[in-house]
């Protein structure tokens, strides 16, 4: 009996043993451990994805669908799960990973839009009788499509008005597919229409130009139009210096060897080159001795005049000649010969030699009380200045038809055109001054000045003409020291 239970004591010690080594010894896969083949020794080691408990789903489905060879097998697999962390609620189960060398697509805001095909610009020079409907047509592009972009905004209805010399660039894929436009108007302006995905986008560009300030100065030996060429003037900045001293100087007259001229104006650059001349702010010409200088001023209403220092306008209320003429064939005198009628009779007025179709302007703001035949002075025109003075215009060849008996006329308006009708031998103009029905020498009269600027300007033209006045007085010195 002792022995049985000695023997019975030994075996449960055993067994405690043995359970204890068991849990105390890291798992091993009961299989037979084989060496593994070359083939599977060049494999990476591949990881064993655990699958997790789907929310509501009990660890004895898992348990089932795994091949259980050994208890010992369940304690490391309850073991792996405990040290996996917890799947959160609301994050969907994982059936597996999928491993890509593709690196991972940024979505939302960040996502790049999809890149535009490579489209070729055609450029088209506008010329006359040219229309947006033709030139698209040329390009196989549909009137629809036409319609859709002028109608699209307001902006765009714009593409209607276009002019010969613009350029139009179209880009268009090799599909023949649009995806924009621009009018280019000038170096400086155009019009833009890029196609997108609801429609079309319309926008007026207008790149931005530096204006830089210059002068120029000259004396004259022969001709101011002459010295002004060689001193660097472009023909524009002539004819506008001559228009701003044309009310006291007569240029074709009463230039003298030895004037002088000063100008300072403006010049427009686009990428550091000279695009245009700009205005002019400052002018001053030595006629005979005397000094005439105009200087811009611009109000707080935006009108600009030119002005002399003391703040008189340097317009008149009328022109020194009403016409652009090639020379006087005939001047103001008490008697001359007359060429037609053969004996000596008053010439009451100055006659301008012109080619017949040379515009005649009204010399001054009135109205016209008489248009029509005049006896030797063939097509006549009158024009009434106020309650004082009054101007005359025959031997026209034709009326401006705008030009009506009655009709209120600005000054430097066309009202007609050069001729010989009447008692003349050539083309020109016969221009009488009248004051009070007094005749008077068109070239000699003092002519009446326009408004001076007005008082409530005065201290703001004083102040903003005074480096003008200093820059004038500078460049002068230096033209009378290299003179000297």
């Amino acid at each position: 009996m002792a022995r049985r239970l000695t023997l019975g004591a030994v075996l449960l010690l055993l067994l405690a043993v043995g359970f204890v080594y068991l849990l105390s010894t890291p798992g091993q896969d009961p299989e037979i451990d084989t060496p593994p083949s070359p083939e599977q020794s060049q494999q990476p080691e591949q990881k064993k994805i655990l699958p997790l408990p789907l929310p509501g789903q009990s660890n004895r489905d898992n348990e089932e669908s795994e091949p259980s060879i050994q208890s010992i097998s369940f304690i490391k697999q309850a073991i792996a799960k405990e040290t996996e962390p917890a799947t959160p609620l609301d994050t969907p189960a994982v059936d597996g990973v999928v491993e890509s060398d593709a690196e991972p697509q940024i979505l939302g805001d960040e996502m790049e839009a999809p890149s535009r095909p490579e489209t070729t610009t055609l450029s088209y020079e506008i010329k006359n009788g040219d229309s947006l409907a033709t030139i698209f047509k040329k390009h196989g592009l549909s009137a629809n499509l036409l319609h859709r972009i002028v109608h699209s905004s307001d902006t765009a209805k714009k593409l209607t008005d276009i002019r010969p010399g613009e350029m139009l660039y179209l880009d268009l894929d090799e599909d023949q597919n649009f995806y924009g436009l621009r009018l280019q108007h000038s170096k400086i302006d155009s019009l833009e229409i890029t196609a997108v995905e609801d429609g079309f986008k319309a926008a007026e560009l207008s790149r931005e130009v530096e204006v830089r300030t210059n002068h120029v100065s000259g004396t004259i030996e022969n001709s101011f139009y002459i010295a002004a060429k060689e001193a660097g003037l472009s023909e524009q900045l002539i004819m506008k210096m001559a228009g701003i001293f044309g009310w006291d100087i007569d240029f074709a007259l009463e230039i003298r060897s030895g004037d002088r001229f000063s100008v300072i104006f403006q010049e427009d650059y686009l990428d550091g080159e000279k695009l245009r001349d700009g205005t002019i702010l400052a002018a001053e010409f030595v006629n005979k001795g005397r000094s005439y200088r105009a200087l811009l001023y611009t109000d707080n209403t935006g009108r600009s005049d030119y002005y002399s220092p003391d703040g008189r306008s340097m317009r008149k209320a009328f022109l020194r000649a009403p016409v652009d003429f090639r020379r006087i064939s005939s001047r103001f005198t008490r008697e001359r010969y007359h060429p037609v009628l053969g004996k000596k009779r008053p010439h009451r007025g100055v006659d301008y030699a012109a080619k017949t179709g040379t515009p005649i302007k009204a010399a001054g703001d009135g109205k016209i009380i008489h248009r029509g035949k005049k006896g030797g002075y063939g097509k006549t025109v009158i024009i009434k200045h106020g309650q004082t003075y009054t101007t005359l215009y025959a031997h026209l060849s034709r009326y401006n038809k705008k030009a009506r008996k009655g009709n209120k006329v600005k000054q430097g308006q066309v009202i007609g055109y050069v001729g010989k009708t009447g008692l003349a031998t050539g083309p020109h103009l016969h221009y009488e001054f009248r004051v009070n029905g007094v005749h008077r020498n068109p070239l000699t009269v003092k002519l009446p000045a326009a408004k001076p600027i007005a008082k409530k300007y005065r201290e703001d033209f004083k102040l903003k003409i005074q480096p003008l006045l200093s820059k004038l007085d500078l460049i002068n010195r230096t033209l009378v020291a290299d003179a000297e």
